[in-house]
Formats: C-alpha cells, sequence, structure tokens
C-alpha cells in the first residue's frame, strides 16, 4: 500500500491520471495454499495467466503464485526452485539437465547457492533443507569449476588471436569464431603451430585438416 501511495502522490503532484496497470503488483510467493485460503482471500485465476497465479481484487493491487501449481515449463524454473518438496526436486533435476553453457543455470545456480547460505546460518534447519543444501553444494562447485575454465579458454583465445593479428593483420571473422570455440588444449596446440604459418591459408588449413 506504501508504494501504491507514492505512485498517486507522484501522479497528482504532476497532475496526471495513473491506471491501475502502472502500478507495481505485489507478487506473493508461496510453496502452497489450499483452495480455502485463496477463497478467503477471494484470489482468482486470469485467462491470461497460467495456472497457479491467482490475482486479489483489484483494490489490493497483489496477486498469489502458488508454486507447486505452476506447470513445468522453462518459464517457471526460477520460480519452482523456490518450491518444497517434490517440486523444487524435479526444478533441481530439470536444472541439472541443462547445458552448461545456458545462462539460465548459472544465474539459477547463484540464486539456490545464497538460498542454501540462508538455510546453513539457521539454528534449526529441517531434514529437507539438510538435503537440500548437500544436493546444491555438487552442482555449484561444478558450475565455479566450469566457470574458470571458460575463463581459461577465453583468455588463451585471445592471446592467440592477437599472435595472430600480429603476423597477419585482420583474421577473417570466420576463422576467428572457430578459433574461440577451440578448447584450451588446441588453442595451445595453435599457439605453437601458428610460428610455422606463412599465409592465413596455413591457419585456415590447420583449422580444417
Amino acid at each position: 500500500f506504501a508504494i501504491r501511495e507514492i505512485f498517486q502522490r507522484e501522479a497528482k503532484r504532476n497532475k496526471q491520471r495513473i491506471s491501475e496497470e502502472e502500478i507495481p503488483k505485489l507478487w506473493i510467493l508461496t510453496p502452497t495454499a489450499s483452495e480455502r485460503i485463496l477463497s478467503l482471500f477471494k484470489a482468482q485465476l486470469q485467462p491470461n495467466w497460467g495456472e497457479g497465479v491467482y490475482f486479489l481484487p483489484e483494490g489490493f493491487g497483489a496477486a498469489i503464485i502458488v508454486i507447486h501449481q505452476l506447470p513445468e515449463t522453462p518459464e517457471t524454473l526460477w520460480l519452482r526452485l523456490l518450491g518444497r518438496g517434490g517440486t523444487r526436486e524435479r526444478a533441481i533435476d530439470e536444472l541439472e539437465r541443462l547445458s552448461p553453457n545456458n545462462p539460465l543455470k548459472s544465474a539459477s545456480l547463484n540464486l539456490l547457492y545464497n538460498l542454501s547460505r540462508n538455510l546453513e546460518a539457521l539454528s534449526k534447519k529441517t531434514q529437507e533443507d539438510r538435503e537440500f543444501i548437500m544436493r546444491l553444494a555438487p552442482l555449484y562447485q561444478q558450475d565455479r569449476e566450469q566457470a574458470v575454465q571458460q575463463g581459461e579458454q577465453r583468455g588463451e583465445a585471445k592471446l592467440v588471436l592477437r599472435q595472430l593479428q600480429r603476423r597477419f593483420g585482420e583474421i577473417p571473422q570466420n576463422l576467428e569464431e572457430t578459433i574461440r570455440n577451440l578448447p584450451v588444449e588446441r588453442l595451445e596446440d595453435l599457439g605453437l603451430a601458428l610460428l610455422d604459418f606463412d599465409t592465413l591459408t596455413d591457419l585456415d588449413n590447420w583449422l580444417h585438416p
């Protein structure tokens, strides 16, 4: 209500009208919610929103997201990771199957890592909390190792490209993209092999034997 008051006061000061849609909504996240609770708050589904999202009467400017009712789609993964029990377990399984290069995976693991740190600080933890912390630890460690490897690969590719540019000037974009995608071991081999290159054709032949 304080946020609504700020927006309404600002609109009044500027002598402007403000619609309900322009005022930020309060989104309430809950792992579960019974039909009785939803009915008590007169929360209703809306046709333009999926399952699990209930809007309160207009004057409240709020909605309740019931996490265990959300459809299991990539768009809801981040929210389902905040669920409990089987909902969160399936979401973590889904997260684990994502490609290491998927930015959602790293961002989600960072979110879960912060959550697990908060849980670890609690003096009293449930068995589910302990299992969650134990399961997350190796996933987060793998993600950090992947990030380090990617950093090494990018650094090595940058070094090799700089050496090639000093010898041959501008490198064709297709060759540069191929080099940027080489694993570290191949980049190290290329760093040695380029000393014997006389032309860009030699580089092309090395990259595409």
